[in-house]
């Protein structure tokens, strides 16, 4: 008969903090949990040039001009 050794395999529990401030005492609660092996925290990533403009475009932050001149006059007035 053969020997089989089976590998548990670890779960993850994600959890949403909307104050950053608790961030530290959060960690410390969770490690002193029996079982816990690790914390890894995530940072949010930084949108891209392209999320950023569709965001800009959703909420409205769209400026027109009529040509060039109108333009510059619209960002340095």
């Amino acid at each position: 008969m053969a020997n089989v050794t089976t590998i548990p395999v670890q779960k993850q529990l994600l959890i949403d903090i909307e104050d950053e401030s608790k961030l530290k005492d959060i960690k410390k609660a969770i490690s002193l949990i029996r079982g816990v092996s690790k914390i890894t925290i995530q940072r949010r990533k930084h949108s891209t040039g392209y999320e950023r403009a569709m965001r800009d475009l959703k909420e409205g932050r769209v400026y027109e001009a009529k040509d060039v001149d109108d333009l510059f006059n619209q960002i340095f007035s």
